[in-house]
């Protein structure tokens, strides 16, 4: 499995508008992405000035309905 490298959320939200996902709703720092296609719900955390972390990023990915691989190749 290759590496996921350390991103800003801005640039996860980039990619997730590139599936065709959509902002939901927002709940305090958390922007709620929808895709109705394949009905799939993401999470992600937007915090000013900081970088999401590994882990999260690979949930979030594993949420979109994304492999590591699509989400590269859409980075």
């Amino acid at each position: 499995m290759p590496n996921i490298p350390t991103i800003t959320a801005r640039k996860l939200i980039k990619v997730l508008k590139k599936k065709g996902f959509y902002l939901d709703h927002i709940t305090g720092s958390h922007h709620i992405y929808y895709d109705p296609a394949c009905k799939a719900r993401a999470s992600v955390p937007v915090h000013k000035g900081k970088d999401l972390g590994k882990g999260i990023t690979l949930a979030i990915i594993k949420d979109a309905g994304l492999t590591v691989e699509e989400f590269l190749k859409l980075l």
